[in-house]
């Protein structure tokens, strides 16, 4: 058997990402372009292009001339399929993509730092604690201040979050086992959604049922405020993990080797916290808590990659996790219509045997 030298095992790294990269754009555009005709209203591929090409004209008049701002207005409202297209359907498809790139970045920041693939915002209950915060938050402010922006539920989940991992991290300086610190997320989980229900009890019946909409996990409703929330959120999050890179591969070989080159390991822990408690807080405060996207989708992406170089696997994450929640959204709204289905319930479906697999895996390996 012929033994392949490193630059050829650059070179088909280097291609498989390319092959990965182009396959999951390809499905990128099939779950925007379905997304955007399935619905109520039929709308027809052409006619979603031509006025997608109107709007990017007049778009870009805007940004360089100045000028157009008007038009640009009055094309969104012409007629009942622009606005339908532009101010429902559109956000909804960037805020899925967005949020779902955001929440498998996150995920996979997760399992790097716990060194377990099955490590993720939703089984360690760093979700559930997002949850919470913005639950109080719905209940006790809301109802005094007004509505409340997306940038504020943002920050509330992100303490919520970031109270919920320093509880997961205080509890892995005593518990060495990872299935039992799993356990302990789902445990604490269960004492956030208990703290939530108990303010709900005092709640009024027009803020339960606001919390109980955004409990269920959506992204309808969303709007292009939203969309910028997210972006400006979540993009440099995911830049900032993506610069982290090199830093996170020296980490991912173990903490000895990543001292031994001169690595600031402590820091590189607090900053992959911060990171991936601000993605997964971003997502529940935007969307609601949306399960087993951060697990499922890594470990799909390594699969197809068949590397861990963190500067591959963090775009390529980002990307499937967004073609993921598109194609999980699509079938929410299709597969029962007009009735829609919880995102949720649908990410569960596929996610969840990924993740028993995943477990069994991992005890096979032991028992080897």
């Amino acid at each position: 058997m012929r033994r392949i030298n490193q630059p050829e095992q650059k070179t088909s790294i280097k291609a498989r990402f390319a092959i990965t990269m182009a396959m999951l754009a390809f499905l990128l555009v099939f779950a925007v372009i379905g997304n955007l005709n399935v619905g109520s209203v039929t709308i027809g591929a052409g006619q979603v292009l031509r006025m997608l090409a109107s709007a990017g004209k007049l778009w870009l008049r805007r940004l360089f001339s100045g000028d157009g701002a008007g038009e640009l207005a009055k094309f969104l409202n012409s007629s009942m399929e622009a606005q339908i297209l532009f101010k429902i359907r559109l956000p909804r498809i960037l805020l899925a993509a967005v949020l779902g790139g955001a929440l498998s970045v996150s995920g996979y920041l997760l399992q790097v730092f716990f060194r377990n693939p099955i490590a993720g915002p939703f089984v360690l209950g760093i979700s559930s604690g997002a949850k919470m915060a913005v639950g109080v938050t719905l209940i006790f402010l809301a109802g005094r201040i007004g509505a409340l922006s997306s940038a504020t539920l943002v920050v509330a989940a992100f303490l919520g979050a970031l109270l919920i991992t320093a509880l997961v991290l205080l509890f892995s300086q005593r518990v060495r086992s990872m299935p039992m610190l799993l356990v302990v997320g789902i445990m604490i989980g269960y004492i956030c959604s208990a703290v939530t229900d108990f303010c709900i009890t005092f709640a009024s019946e027009h803020d339960v049922a606001d919390l109980t909409n955004w409990t269920m996990g959506s992204f309808s409703g969303a709007d292009m405020g939203d969309v910028k929330t997210a972006l400006i959120v979540c993009v440099p999050g995911v830049l900032l993990a993506l610069a982290l890179s090199k830093p996170i591969g020296a980490y991912a070989l173990g903490e000895g080797y990543a001292k031994s080159v001169g690595m600031r390991v402590g820091v590189l822990r607090a900053a992959l916290i911060a990171v991936s408690s601000l993605l997964s807080a971003s997502v529940t405060a935007l969307a609601g808590p949306i399960s087993f996207v951060g697990i499922a989708v890594p470990h799909v992406t390594k699969t197809m990659l068949k590397t861990s170089k963190p500067a591959m696997v963090i775009p390529a994450t980002f990307l499937c996790g967004a073609v993921f929640c598109l194609l999980c959204d699509l079938l929410a709204r299709w597969v029962f219509a007009p009735v829609e289905l919880n995102i949720g319930t649908v990410t569960s479906v596929f996610g969840a045997p990924i993740v028993i697999s995943l477990m069994i895996r991992q005890r096979r390996m032991r028992e080897v």
